[in-house]
This record gives C-alpha cells, structure tokens and sequence, in this order.
C-alpha cells in the first residue's frame, strides 16, 4: 500500500513479563511476537514499517528483516515519547501512519487494512481501531459524540462510573494523516504523576481543532489482545495455535484433538495427513499428504513425505521419505536422511546417517554417523561405535546386508554388499561381499561352580 508507513511500538523490557527478554521477544507458535506482528503488517503492502526499539535493542534489531527500520528510544517516557522517535524517519510523501504494539501478535492484515479503509474513506484526521469487551476492566474508554465520531479515550482509573460501563475499549492501535501526527505529537505534555508522554492525549489536541476522528470498531476482541504477563503470553498462545490448526484443518488436514495439539504457524501439512493427540510439529517442517502422525510425536525443521506412521517418536532436523514406518520411541537426531519404505523401530537413535530405501532398524540399536545401503537389516543391540573419544568416524553398511543382533561396528569400517555379521560380534575390520563374519571368544563351561562356590 503505497503512502503508508507503519511504526510498530517496540521498546518496553515488559516488567510483569518477570524476564530479562525483552517482551516482544518472546516466542508464540515458533516465531517471536514482534515478527507476528511485523508479517501482519507486511500484509498491507507498506511502503514504510518502523520499529521503535529501546531495552536491548541489539537483540530486537537481530530478528527482524533487513527492509525493517529501527529507531531507539532511549528512556521508555510513554506511548507518546516513543512515536515522537520515529515521527523524523517517516517518509515524506506518506500520507498516513499506521501506529501499533509489538505485543498484538492477533491483530490480522485483514482487521487493519478495514483500519485503514475505514480512516480514508471517511477523511478522519485519526481513526482508532476499538472493540467491545464483556469486561472491559483495566482499558481506556471510547467516549463518542451524537454523530458517532470519537471525542476522548479515558483511562479506567480516570473514568467516571457513567464511563466505566461503556463497554467499547481503545485497542492502542491508530490510523493518523501523516501531517495531523506530527502535528499533535509535538502538542504533547508530560505534565502527569508519570512524567510520561501518552499518545492518546492526542485526541483531545485533535477534537478541540475540530478535526475529526474516527473510531472503527473491530468484532473480535480476541485480536487485540496485549501479551504483559507469562499467562497472556499462554492465553494468546492458546489462541494463535488454533488458528493454525483451523487452517490446516480447512486446507484438508485432519487433526483428531485440537486441544492437544500444537502446530507452529511456519509448519505446511498437506492434505489427508492425520494427526493423532499429542503431537508437536515446530520449526521449518513440511509434511506431505496422507501420513498418520501421533500420537506423542515431536517433529522439528523435518520434511516428511507420504504415507508414513509416526508413533510417539522424535525428529529432528532430518528428511524423511515416503512409506515409512517410524516407533514407538524412536529418535531422529539432526542430520539424517530416511529415504523411504524404512522401519525405524522400538528405542532406536539415529544421528547423521543416511538410510536408503527399505532398510530396518527395528529396535534398540544406535545408528551414529553411518551409511546404510537399500534393503539393509539391522538387528536389535547393534551400535555402530563412532567415537573414539577425540573424533568422529562413520561406518558403510552396503545394499542388501544383515547385521545380526548385539553387534559392535567399530568405525572407521565398511561392510560389504550381500555380507552377514553373525550375533554377538565386534567387527573391526572391512567384511567383503558375501561374506560371513563372526568374531565371538571362545565359550568356556565350568561344570557345578555355582555348587562349588556355595550359590545354591
């Protein structure tokens, strides 16, 4: 949207937060509040979005986009003080200024694109986006005129009794002509108990010129909830992760129990995929179509393909193939590539290996820095031994190999195509192709030293 520039008050440490992160830093669905609200805005096409920094600037300024403006303020002195910082790096040919919280991570690119129609199309000097609440306890109220449009927001610790009943609420989230802004911020006092400068005053500065000002009422007080506590940051948690699940659910995913599922807004789940209770998926993670995941899986930066069973499970930072079959409690660590048709089984850890199409893994083995050809099986116990205590080696298991149960592949070693280890063996040493390898001590048998030694 061409002539608009946004500024996205950012600059509070968020004292009740009881953190030392800053509180727009805090992560909702995977991704920090400050971004949510960053890509709502960049959903309007904004020819300018600015942040007001202040506590830990460094660490705000690193999350966000290269084409994001910062400016600080130094002392936090108000709503006020903080849009005074910004007001000199507007563009000039902006016409109107969007001003919003960077702890609204709800507010969606459709209720304040209706802001910003509604401000233009009725000519207001200011429009103030403002909802009705059941409880409206805590929050400035919108005192109108006959004609509809806004004359004050009183705070509720100044609001007379008539007031406090008024149920329409300031949300904090402003459309202003660009010229009227700049005008009314310089109006400012911070002649108050705080010493602060409140942007809100700018509105009696307005109405007494005359000019008018808009209020365009949202019908979801939901959107422009504040996170300020640990529990709003839950509560807006709760609420933004449903959206997800509402999402995918409409785009043809299944999910049995949305009260128990937590689905990151960065995640893509193709359609007829089911997801059973329990599940996590975070991160970067693309899932293709008709896999049943769950329940008590956690999948972070994977992509999976089809057709898979995922079952109380781990996976991290790995690629999955189609047709696979993967737990009860198993643990994909970063690195791994799963190619397909594969049975990744009871308690089995893999880290860093790539397993081709159709090999098994199925239970209680550990598979760390290997190469494991097609149509491999390997047996419960075996631990491919890659650490020396100084570095790292990997060990190659070629197509169509068996390795038999409580085998010990100390690596660097390879094992040849077609080749057999026999149970129970340490394998040093390269096996060749249609081999058999067995290296076991000798087996000893001392008649009667239990009677011997008194045992029964």
């Amino acid at each position: 949207m061409k002539g608009l520039s946004v500024i996205v008050l950012a600059a509070g440490k968020g004292v009740r937060m009881k953190s030392d992160l800053p509180k727009v830093l805090h992560r909702i669905c995977g991704k920090e509040m400050i971004n949510h609200v960053v890509d709502n805005v960049k959903g309007l096409g904004a020819s300018q979005i600015i942040v007001v920094t202040g506590y830990k600037q460094d660490s705000v300024k690193e999350v966000l986009a290269e084409n994001v403006e910062t400016v600080w303020q130094e002392k936090q002195l108000g709503t006020g003080h903080a849009v005074m910082q910004a007001v000199p790096s507007i563009l000039k040919d902006a016409g109107h200024v969007l001003v919003l919280y960077g702890d609204t991570p709800l507010v969606s690119s459709e209720t304040l694109l209706r802001l910003i129609e509604y401000h233009r199309s009725g000519s207001y000097g200011m429009t103030v986006l403002t909802v009705d609440m059941d409880n409206p306890e805590g929050y400035g109220r919108i005192l109108r005129n006959n004609a509809g449009n806004i004359t004050a927001i009183v705070e509720h610790k100044d609001a007379n009794q008539d007031q406090r009943r008024i149920r329409e609420i300031n949300s904090g989230i402003y459309c202003f002509d660009r010229k009227l802004l700049a005008e009314g911020i310089g109006s400012l006092k911070n002649d108050n108990a705080q010493g602060e400068y409140y942007l809100t005053d700018i509105v009696e500065f307005l109405d007494d010129k005359g000019i008018i000002i808009g209020g365009c009422k949202s019908d979801d007080p939901q959107e422009v909830m504040g996170v300020n506590t640990k529990y709003q940051l839950s509560v807006v948690q709760k609420a933004m992760n449903l959206r997800n699940l509402i999402r995918l659910m409409e785009d043809g995913v299944i999910i049995d129990d949305p009260d128990s599922t937590y689905i990151e807004s960065t995640v893509t789940i193709e359609t007829d995929t089911r997801i059973l209770p329990g599940t996590h998926i975070e991160g970067g993670t693309r899932i293709g179509p008709n896999n049943v995941i769950g329940p008590g899986v956690r999948i972070q930066n994977c992509t999976v393909g089809s057709g898979n069973e995922i079952e109380f499970s781990v996976l991290r930072d790995s690629d999955i193939g189609s047709g696979c079959r993967i737990g009860p409690y198993a643990h994909i660590r970063p690195g791994c590539s799963i190619e397909g048709g594969n049975r990744i089984g009871n308690f089995v850890e893999i880290k860093n290996s790539r397993l081709k199409e159709g090999s098994k893994v199925s239970h209680l083995s550990y598979v760390g820095d290997g190469d494991v050809g097609r149509g491999v099986n390997i047996g419960c116990g075996v631990v491919f031994v890659n650490y020396d205590g100084r570095k790292k080696y990997r060990t190659v298991v070629e197509d169509g190999a068996f390795v038999g149960c409580n085998v010990n592949l100390i690596a660097p070693v390879r094992i040849k195509k077609d080749a057999y280890i026999a149970a129970g063996s340490t394998i040093t040493k390269d096996v060749e192709e249609y081999s058999l390898a067995i290296e076991r001590g000798q087996q000893v048998e001392k008649k009667d030293w239990v009677k011997r030694k008194g045992l029964k």
